[in-house]
């Protein structure tokens, strides 16, 4: 008889755990959605020991569908405009659409503004990033007033790996791993920050990552997009 409590008690509270994990999921995925389509954004990128292959610190607005993005990587810094499926990125002959920002010119070696091309055509925004992000969550805890848990081995992989610019397999990843933390204010998510780390080997080299990206959310329901005309015209 005892054995029997003992078994059902347990049985209820992993069954409670579950219960209170998916619901801090289904809190930030509502957080999340939330937002709308209407915020604006600031990121930042932390490479700890140099490692990367992440993109820079970025600002971005977002209202009526259509999102402008401003991403820094060294010493140069990229605007961008994407609406539905299409998007444009201004380059330094101009502005030009991502399907022929992402062309391979040809020229061999690496090239930052078709590689930047090429992965803004699968940009997510950040109320998207944040939903996904809880998913890859193995689960989710009060953390002070935040919400946070370790990645999924798999979480973690698919944020290390990269489409290379000139197709074919992406890198062999290894010992991934991460973490991810959610703020929310009023039933809004207002902060979002993940880490993730593993080897990454692409051309014949490792590189050892430690990735952490922080995205603050601000002006919800408030924001307004402004298209230059130059844009416009690559967006049709």
């Amino acid at each position: 008889m005892k054995i029997n409590i003992l078994i059902g008690a347990m049985a209820l509270l992993a069954g409670s755990v579950f219960a209170a994990d998916s619901s801090l999921k289904d809190d930030v995925k509502a957080a999340a959605k939330k937002l709308g389509d209407n915020y604006t954004w600031k990121g930042s990128v932390e490479n700890a020991g140099g490692g990367g292959f992440g993109a820079g610190p970025s600002e971005g607005k977002t209202a009526s569908g259509t999102t402008w993005l401003s991403i820094k990587r060294r010493d140069t810094t990229s605007e961008a405009v994407l609406t539905g499926s299409k998007g444009a990125l201004k380059t330094q002959d101009g502005w030009q659409s991502l399907s022929d920002a992402a062309k391979d010119d040809g020229g061999g070696g690496f090239n930052p503004t078709r590689f930047l091309a090429m992965r803004l055509q699968s940009y997510k925004l950040p109320a998207a990033e944040a939903a996904d992000l809880a998913d890859k969550a193995k689960e989710l805890k009060k953390d002070g007033d935040a919400i946070s848990g370790d990645l999924t081995t798999e979480g973690a992989k698919s944020l290390l790996a990269f489409r290379p610019p000139g197709g074919g397999d992406g890198p062999e990843i290894s010992n991934p791993k991460g973490s991810v933390k959610f703020w929310l204010k009023d039933g809004a998510l207002t902060k979002y920050e993940f880490n993730v780390q593993g080897t990454v080997s692409f051309g014949g080299n490792d590189r050892e990552v430690n990735r952490t990206t922080t995205m603050e959310i601000k002006e919800v329901g408030s924001t307004k997009v402004e298209v230059p005309e130059e844009a416009k015209k690559k967006l049709t």
